[in-house]
């Protein structure tokens, strides 16, 4: 054999070697953004002041069994939920939005099958009780150009102990008064914390109940966060841009 041969022969189990790394690479990331941790930036404010923009955070996939949604693109491999396991009131869920089954949502979850759920005057009824809520210090929006906003803030419970604030950007929001809603069976109702905007289960033609098998995972760690105020490239202003408080901070 000659020299450019060998020379060749080498160079091509070079590349299979490294096709071979990649493959493995690639395989080992699916299997984990499959069934362990996927990652996850939060697009937009409903679920202030628990989650704000430009947070990146990691949801457990483990967390209630895996349905076809665990999946990317959701594959109809096969129908409801495996190693399934029930959510926790008050869970922060990521789910798929019902009325398309494609569009990732984050809401925390407030209602279980059975329950019955009601807005009156910005106060939360679940079962026909009027969940306690505190008033707290207000919170305070700034966006990217320094501009201020105070909003009234309310650490709310839940019959299980779940403690978490949300917002009341206004007394007399379109959600703010609701009808009754009774959660069906295999289905959940989840909400906003930035309640006065946020598209969730009291909107029925966006949201509504939403089916186990929608849910993807729960909300566990926010690993990165940004305010916004540097695009990707200007490296030179992250570290104003990077909310450092933030970073590793488990989601309540």
């Amino acid at each position: 054999m000659s020299m450019s041969e060998k020379l060749n022969n080498a160079r091509q189990s070079a590349l299979a070697e490294n096709l071979k790394t990649v493959g493995y690479a690639l395989l080992i990331a699916l299997v984990i953004r499959a069934f362990l941790f996927q990652p996850f930036n939060i697009p937009s404010g409903s679920m202030i002041p628990t989650l704000m923009i430009g947070d990146y955070l990691f949801v457990a996939k483990y967390s209630y069994g895996y349905s076809k949604h665990s999946l990317p693109f959701s594959p109809p491999l096969f129908d409801g939920r495996i190693f399934a396991r029930q959510p926790h009131r008050g869970d922060v869920i990521v789910f798929k939005k019902p009325t398309d089954n494609r569009t990732d949502f984050i809401k925390r979850l407030i209602g279980l099958p059975g329950d019955k759920i009601q807005m009156k005057d910005g106060v939360l009824y679940l079962n026909d009780k009027a969940v306690p809520r505190v008033r707290v210090e207000d919170f305070v929006m700034r966006d990217v150009y320094g501009n201020v906003q105070r909003v009234k803030q309310y650490r709310e419970t839940l019959p299980n102990g779940v403690s978490y604030d949300t917002l009341d950007l206004t007394d007399h929001g379109d959600l703010d008064n609701t009808g009754v809603y009774v959660v069906p069976p295999g289905h959940y109702f989840f909400m906003g914390d930035n309640r006065d905007n946020s598209s969730d289960s009291r909107v029925q033609s966006v949201v509504g109940y939403v089916p186990f098998e929608n849910l993807v995972g729960k909300a566990e760690l926010i690993f990165f966060s940004t305010n916004g105020s540097a695009h990707f490239w200007q490296f030179w202003d992250w570290p104003s841009a990077i909310r450092w408080n933030r970073i590793f901070s488990w989601v309540d």
